[in-house]
């Protein structure tokens, strides 16, 4: 994935002008292992950033003490260790308030999993419940796969980055074991294909036709294949992915509500304002205005 990962030393790639800061994954050298894990002191300052920012990799964090809360998007989670959370790459996350957080990260990019398509069908899925509470089994057993991934990873032994794929995938399937939200079936082919484009797509400003052009069916073929696996139309996922983005921006930024309409495909700010309403049932400058804990400003540029 092209921007997902950097060489040691440049750990953040530049953001769009008023945006927050992106987060890459840096590279193991010399084998290039697109993976790192490890406790919060060993990942460095930035795992318990307090300002608002994005990742271009996955994150996989287990809270095993700590007060504080954790934000991702537009949600907040008390902290109430043993934890377990998933932050997807592009959501906007940070920690605010926290006191002696001790805990270990698994950081990887899409291509490092070791079953593609399920394996990231499984974390969408998880991304949707991204905060869950942990009883004494499955803390136990998460302890322990996050310390052989720490481990395996430490040593770089011979056939290393196999271990940690395989040690990845449990820690996934585990995951979705955490009573809950009910984690479906993964969703493959070209309506699983249509679902990581979506959020991008989105913040683009596609459309369903050229979301289908980019992945090489026709319109009416992937609203059947979308449908089928998904029983929403891929304009519904496009609006809701749209949306989504929208409330990421005015809430860690200071972006101005034509700027972010901007952001999100709309060259029409009263159109923006119009769909946003419509969608999340108030304007951009009272959803902004109205939000509990407005995150730390950061400046925008005109």
């Amino acid at each position: 994935m092209r921007g997902s990962t950097v060489l040691p030393g440049e750990p953040c790639a530049a953001p769009r002008e008023g945006e927050p800061p992106v987060h890459r994954l840096e590279l193991r050298l010399p084998e290039q292992v697109p993976f790192a894990a490890g406790g919060f002191d060993a990942m460095g300052p930035m795992s318990r950033a307090d300002y608002p920012h994005r990742h271009t990799f996955y994150e996989i964090v287990h809270v095993v003490e700590g007060s504080g809360v954790h934000v991702i998007d537009t949600e907040r989670y008390d902290l109430r260790p043993p934890q377990l959370g998933v932050i997807l790459p592009g959501q906007v996350h940070r920690w605010e308030g926290v006191r002696g957080l001790e805990g270990s990260l698994v950081l990887f990019t899409p291509e490092f999993l070791v079953d593609g398509p399920d394996d990231l069908g499984l974390l969408r899925r998880l991304g949707e419940r991204p905060w869950a509470d942990l009883d004494g089994a499955a803390h136990e057993r998460t302890s322990r796969l996050m310390a052989e991934l720490a481990e395996e990873y430490r040593g770089g032994d011979d056939g290393f980055a196999g271990v940690l794929r395989s040690l990845l995938h449990v820690l996934l399937v585990r995951a979705a074991r955490v009573p809950g939200e009910r984690v479906g079936a993964p969703v493959r082919g070209v309506a699983g294909e249509f679902l990581r484009l979506a959020g991008p797509a989105a913040a683009e400003g596609l459309s369903v036709r050229e979301c289908a052009g980019r992945l090489g069916v026709s319109a009416g073929y992937l609203n059947e294949a979308v449908r089928g696996a998904t029983g929403r139309t891929p304009a519904a996922l496009l609006r809701e992915a749209r949306v989504r983005e929208a409330q990421r921006l005015l809430v860690a930024t200071s972006l101005s509500v034509r700027q972010v309409g901007a952001r999100v495909g709309f060259g029409d700010p009263a159109y923006f304002c119009r769909f946003f309403r419509r969608e999340v049932g108030r304007s951009p400058g009272d959803f902004r205005k109205h939000h509990d804990h407005p995150a730390p400003s950061i400046e925008a540029g005109e």
